[in-house]
């Protein structure tokens, strides 16, 4: 089989190299390029004693890539060979940043024995690494997984097009599946978030998601193939089992994807046990824009913090701190899921117990927190010991950790004993414990403080192995034999001044002054002169030497027989130890919730079937962490009242208002505790959000356009159950086509899809609103003038605003004080002469006949014109003369 994936990457294929059966090359080049061809495009490591190289093209994109020194070696075919090399002990930190540049790397190791092979040494590419086929704890983000994803979208046979994905976290084995229409793919791609997308060879669709494309041939997606690899996979008969026997374009998608994982790993994926679907109606969905605006796990800045993740993760655990991570990004739409998880967090804050360690009752939750600190990430090891990757340090963490599980389970048992909403912790607490005889083999079996790597020895531990204790005495316990040598050599001599002695250049050996050299009898054999001694060899010393030598390696590659040895013992105990890190993630989750609640005044939402979504003096949960005060804020909605019109100044919290409702509902889907004195949340399918400027520049959508076309989305989307939130919408165009706009999208969420929605404008029109839809409501955010300038007060409060305060805010952002006192003036101005709002222009005009129309423009440019004028002057700039000319040319506009 080939190991190598079918891939051309992202990027494109290089020159050819020569030809691999061309006997003008020397065998080592012969070899090599007859991998680079199994490699195809990937850049080939291949292992040379201590290094990797790299040859030809490779050579020179890795130097590039990777910084590193372009040379030659020597030549093949009469010509120079492009040559650059890495260390094997430091290969790790090279294939971290090959793989952050989106590259997929061959690795090629040495097979073969060197003593005993004729010609170039045996090697074989054992792994391929990809953006997306991680599993190294080196090369994995601690915090967030690495996902690799397929697509297929298929050309004919289906009435509606269908795309299907699947999707494979490798480092855990979780596995699984859906389908979704076209127009949805990308949403859903951006919930998964993949670092890796296998398609098609011949693939036409075109995906906008920012990530590494890797493409297989066709045949990888055809149903039968497909089918046939799960099959063969899960060892099954059926897949009707999974309960996938309706998504068939999703099956296809997880076929080629677990044929191109497999040959990554150039082995079985024994952890990848289950097949899971995923069904949109499982989740209340969120398109990219409103994950980006809500800043879930990365800022509109793209900084990790300050997120809802960043303040939310107080895990102990890698482990538990990436499925926090999922839960943000996968809120739940039925509740008994989410219950679960709200009544659990109760229960780990209300619980007490008293461990015969401490003398007084501690807290359930503290006392879990210093439990789950000494755990270890049980997920990537158990993947690790599947893949019969595992460091031994790994073991020895794990072996460790045991200890701490027994106790974690009866804390859970006890908590559930004492809450009948601690059920579901004790039926964690089952599945908590690891296999049984696990730690009793690991403590036999590994080393107290094992090396790094198998092949620096001393990681199996004395006692596990009678040859191997032998072997190590041998190696290293001889000085007792050579002082025996040493007195009898004395004796046999009589040299007194006799030494046995051994370095490491020139082995062991007996040493004698030059003045004693006459003495030494004739088996003695001369290895080395100095200016005052001489060293030399019998045939029993150097008997002994070739034992001991010998006996390292042998020691060496016996430790590395029996670390094989004892993965392949714990091989079959891969599937209890990923369920005990399953519940040890999805606990640590729970407490790090749980803590946060505690520290920081949250409570629980209440749940129910009825439509709205009640807030009593929320919070937003990032902002109130990130300021001194924080004022609360309450929020309505139901379907009597489905839209509140906000209104208020720049900068008086609209934006922070909306959010926050968002994110406590989000919170509360999730299962969490909310930042509010009293919250309760009916069902939500959908959150939407449309805020805030952003164009698209590449793909010639201006900001205008990138509005509409979310406008568009959210329109076409939302439902009575969806909670949608609109900023500033038609700002874009002029005022007319800006405020039409808004006021029909408005009318169109209240009337057709009665959608929950929080709707910010500075358009005081849109305010009329309620007088003609009792389901709207006037909310604004309250500001006050003082001496010193505008004043925020950032609550809101019914009905309309009373201004807009703009002239205010541009003051405090810095404009000049001229051009502030002249737009104070033109305010004033317009506000005296009662100037026509957009809206009588809006809907004034129609009533108008003809005549009236034309006498109203030619009025409407004379008063532009003179507008025009009056905006040019500057008072505190004109001399008496220029002050005295520019009323003359006013009076003149005015006749």
């Amino acid at each position: 089989m080939n190991t190598a994936p079918e891939l051309t990457g992202n990027r494109p294929s290089p020159s050819p190299h020569p030809e691999a059966g061309d006997s003008k090359h020397t065998p080592m080049m012969q070899q090599y390029l007859r991998l680079k061809a199994e490699a195809g495009p990937l850049l080939l490591l291949y292992r040379m004693g201590d290094f990797y190289e790299m040859f030809y093209e490779d050579a020179e994109r890795g130097a590039k890539l990777l910084g590193l020194t372009l040379t030659r070696r020597g030549t093949s075919n009469g010509s120079p060979i492009p040559m650059a090399g890495l260390p094997y002990h430091a290969a790790e930190g090279y294939l971290a940043k090959l793989v952050a540049q989106g590259e997929s790397v061959a690795i090629c190791e040495q097979i073969g024995d060197p003593a005993t092979s004729k010609g170039p040494v045996e090697r074989k590419i054992v792994r391929i690494v990809t953006p997306g086929t991680l599993t190294d704890d080196a090369l994995l983000p601690a915090k967030s997984d690495r996902i690799l994803a397929s697509v297929f979208v298929p050309r004919k046979g289906y009435k509606t097009p269908r795309a299907g994905i699947a999707w494979l976290n490798l480092a855990s084995g979780e596995f699984r599946l859906s389908e979704c229409a076209l127009d949805a793919l990308d949403s859903e791609l951006h919930r998964i978030d993949p670092a890796e997308v296998v398609i098609a060879d011949d693939a036409e669709q075109k995906l906008t998601l920012t990530c590494s494309i890797a493409k297989t041939p066709p045949w990888h997606f055809e149903a039968e193939q497909a089918q046939a690899t799960l099959l063969s996979h899960f060892n099954t008969q059926s897949l009707s089992g999974f309960d996938i026997d309706d998504l068939p374009v999703a099956q296809c998608a997880a076929g080629a994807l677990l044929r191109y994982a497999s040959r990554t790993q150039t082995q079985a994926l024994s952890h990848i046990q289950s097949l899971q679907a995923d069904r949109a109606s499982q989740y209340v969905l969120m398109d990219p824009q409103t994950r980006r605006n809500l800043e879930l796990t990365q800022t509109l800045a793209g900084e990790d913090s300050p997120t809802l993740f960043s303040i939310l993760d107080t895990c102990c655990t890698p482990m538990g701190s990436r499925l926090l991570r999922r839960w943000l990004h996968h809120p739940l739409r039925d509740n008994p899921v989410v219950l679960r998880r709200q009544q659990s967090i109760a229960c780990l804050l209300s619980v007490n117990i008293t461990p015969a360690d401490y003398l007084h009752a501690l807290p359930l939750l503290q006392s879990l927190r210093e439990s789950l600190n000494k755990l270890p990430d049980l997920e990537r090891i158990a993947t690790r010991i599947a893949l019969l990757s595992v460091r031994p340090r790994e073991l020895a963490s794990l072996r460790d950790a045991l200890t701490a599980l027994p106790v974690i389970q009866q804390q859970l048992l006890k908590a559930g004993q004492q809450d009948e909403a601690g059920q579901y912790l004790s039926a964690l607490a089952s599945t908590l414990l690891p296999p049984e005889g696990l730690h009793s083999l690991l403590s036999a079996a590994v080393a107290q403080e094992p090396a790094a790597m198998v092949r620096d020895g001393g990681v199996i531990a004395p006692g596990y192995d009678a040859d191997l204790d032998e072997l190590r005495t041998i190696s290293t316990d001889n000085g007792s034999y050579l002082l025996q040598i040493e007195a009898r050599e004395r004796e046999r001599t009589g040299i007194s001044t006799l030494r046995v002695e051994f370095n490491r250049v020139h082995g062991f050996f007996i040493e004698v002054s030059r003045a004693q050299s006459e003495k030494v009898p004739d088996d003695y054999r001369r290895r080395q002169t100095l200016k005052n001694a001489e060293r030399y060899i019998t045939p029993e010393l150097k008997a002994w030497e070739d034992k001991v030598l010998s006996a390292q390696d042998r020691a060496l590659a016996r430790e590395k027989m029996l670390f094989e040895a004892l993965l392949e013992q714990l091989t079959p105990m891969v599937s209890a130890l990923a369920a005990s890190a399953a519940a040890c993630a999805e606990l640590d989750t729970l407490v790090a919730l749980a803590h946060h609640a505690q520290h920081h005044n949250w409570v629980s939402p209440e749940l129910d079937d009825r439509p709205g979504i009640e807030i009593e003096l929320g919070r937003h949960p990032v902002v109130e962490r990130a300021i001194e005060r924080f004022t609360p804020n309450s929020c309505s909605l139901s379907e009597q009242r489905a839209m509140l019109i906000i209104t208020g100044p720049n900068m008086g919290g609209k934006s922070t208002y909306m959010r926050q409702v968002a994110l406590i509902a989000l919170l509360a889907r999730v299962g969490s505790f909310v930042p509010a004195k009293r919250v309760r949340i009916g069902p939500v399918d959908r959150i939407f959000t449309r805020i805030g400027a952003a164009d698209d520049l590449a793909g010639g959508r201006s900001t205008f356009m990138m509005e509409m076309t979310e406008a568009a989305a959210i329109l076409a989307s939302s439902t009575a159950k969806s909670l949608v939130l609109m900023d500033e919408i038609g700002r874009g165009t002029s005022t007319y086509d800006g405020l039409s706009l808004a006021w029909a999208i408005a009318q169109r969420l209240l009337t057709h899809n009665r959608a929950l929605t929080l709707f910010a404008t500075h358009y005081f029109e849109l305010t009329r609103l309620p007088n003609e839809n009792a389901t709207s409501a006037n909310v604004h955010l309250a500001a006050a003038e003082s001496p010193s300038g505008i004043v925020f007060l950032h609550e809101v409060r019914d009905g309309p605003a009373s201004r807009s305060y703009g002239i205010q805010v541009a003051q405090r952002a810095g404009i000049p004080a001229a051009v502030i006192r002249q737009a104070s003036r033109e305010l004033e101005r317009l506000e005296s002469q009662g100037a026509p709002t957009p809206q009588l222009g809006l809907f004034a005009v129609n009533a108008r006949d003809e005549t009236t129309q034309l006498a109203a423009q030619e009025e409407a440019a004379t008063l532009a014109a003179l507008q025009t004028a009056v905006a040019a002057l500057d008072p505190d700039t004109l001399s008496p003369r220029e002050a005295l000319d520019a009323l003359y040319q006013l009076k003149h506009l005015l006749n």
